[in-house]
């Protein structure tokens, strides 16, 4: 009797829409032995001082900053991303190792307790093996935004990232093992969806993360919690931009435009909802069409300032939310047509007259597409704004600092909130989303801590 062959997973150019590359997928057998390696590993690995930690991932950064071109060429042949993006990302993910070599030791060294004992603290110990379940957008940066407090903490990591990015994965396991953490500390597994279950419920699965869509999100959550395992997700968005009327304009055009373009608009926290106040509203939509036309679209290996969607489906679906909002009455000021070429690609979309029921209102739309809506009021954009689902990100932009930061801290319903710029991913800042945006929290001290057992330890006074 034959065995069946393996299922593969694909890589394809989003600038062609030709294969690549192809792998093989991991059998169950392989999958559990991976695990067990990993789990064993990390045993060793929890043992090791803060400053061998650190020294192996400061080693981690100089291989990502030495190795850029050939990552972000990587990046720009799996998913799309222009050239000087995917260097950008490669040093951004050096950056966030740096970080974490210089200060998990100090997020995660005992805290002294006042009680009444001999002596009291809290000790953060890690948890084990993690597993993350990691999206394409950002192939590098999702990965080392998470692993690097997780691994500084002591813990392990199993990786299932998106199947087109599968030559990433593979290329940031081996960044680790280049930079000589102990042997199977972090393993990508080449799997679908499908086996995802069977990661979960390992017994030496401690915790799983997931960053991607909410109903990947529902789905992975779901299993965690049936094996009551905690999770932490980081899904879609629908980040509003308000433009109060005494915003400078050149400043907030500029902003807005790169926030919603930036990964050729597959951002989950770029600017997608653009809410003005009607003093201003012709203008800056007349300047807004301006600055989205004038970006060039292309190869990505060429560095146009936008690349190709990752992969036909997508496209396919943000030009349906397109068509189905026109029908439903939005305007459509540029874009807005798949263009006769090879590859995935799609232009820089503007639409107006937009309505709650519209799906450029009410979904996330990953792709170069902004809606631009107009607020009768400063409180009207606000009410505008919160009214989503997601919880992701927002900004608003005003001369009047106090204003908008009384805003931004206490009438804005995200987990990021910005002033007078885009919002971005920060180590120095922790990241994470409410509502239908997720739970939990990375970077910052929350990134260090999130995967470990907070310890109460009480020392009692000897008699």
């Amino acid at each position: 009797m034959s065995t069946p062959s393996a299922a593969q997973l694909h890589s394809v150019n989003p600038a062609t829409g030709k294969i690549i590359r192809s792998f093989d997928e991991l059998d169950d057998a392989a999958i559990q032995q991976h695990i067990s390696e990993v789990d064993a590993s990390q045993k060793n690995w929890m043992n090791r001082s803060f400053s061998e930690r650190s020294e192996k991932m400061r080693t981690t950064a100089a291989i990502l900053r030495a190795d850029a071109d050939r990552f972000s060429r990587l990046m720009a042949e799996e998913m799309g991303k222009p050239l000087s993006q995917g260097k950008a990302e490669a040093e951004k993910c050096a950056w966030v190792c740096e970080y974490y070599a210089k200060n998990a030791p100090l997020y995660l060294q005992d805290e002294p307790a006042e009680t009444e004992a001999e002596k009291s603290y809290i000790h953060y110990s890690p948890i084990g093996v993690i597993f993350a379940v990691m999206p394409w957008n950002f192939p590098f940066w999702q990965v080392f935004r998470f692993a690097a407090g997780a691994v500084m903490a002591g813990n392990g990591v199993v990786l299932k990232h998106a199947e087109n990015v599968t030559g990433c994965s593979l290329a940031i396991e081996q960044v680790f093992k280049d930079a000589a953490f102990p042997d199977n500390l972090f393993r990508s597994l080449v799997i679908t969806k499908n086996k995802a279950g069977q990661v979960i419920t390992h017994p030496a699965v401690k915790a799983v993360t997931l960053t991607g869509s909410v109903e990947a999100g529902r789905a992975v959550a779901a299993l965690a919690g049936g094996a009551l395992k905690k999770s932490v997700m980081e899904l879609g968005g629908s980040d509003p931009y308000i433009v109060l009327a005494d915003a400078h304009m050149d400043d907030a055009v500029s902003k807005c435009v790169g926030s919603r373009l930036l990964n050729s608009g597959q951002t989950c926290i770029s600017a997608k909802r653009f809410i003005v106040e009607e003093k201003i509203f012709d203008d800056f939509v007349q300047k807004f069409v301006l600055e989205m036309k004038s970006k060039t679209m292309g190869n990505p290996l060429d560095d146009p300032d936008i690349g190709p969607q990752a992969r036909a489906d997508l496209r396919d679906n943000l030009h349906r939310q397109v068509v189905d909002s026109i029908e439903k009455g939005a305007k459509i000021l540029l874009g807005g047509e798949i263009p006769k070429r090879e590859g995935f690609f799609y232009p820089p979309t503007v639409l107006a007259d937009i309505t709650r029921d519209m799906p450029v209102f009410s979904e996330e739309t990953f792709g170069p597409v902004a809606a631009v809506i107009k607020a009768k009021s400063e409180e009207d954009a606000i009410d505008i704004a919160n009214d989503s689902p997601f919880g992701l990100g927002a900004a608003i932009f005003t001369r009047d600092i106090e204003k908008g930061e009384r805003i931004a801290r206490e009438k804005l319903h995200a987990g990021s909130c910005f002033v007078n710029d885009f919002v971005k991913s920060d180590p120095r800042l922790p990241f994470g989303g409410i509502k239908l945006s997720g739970y939990g929290r990375e970077l910052h001290t929350y990134g260090a801590r999130e995967f470990t057992n907070v310890k109460s330890v009480y020392v009692g006074r000897s008699k």
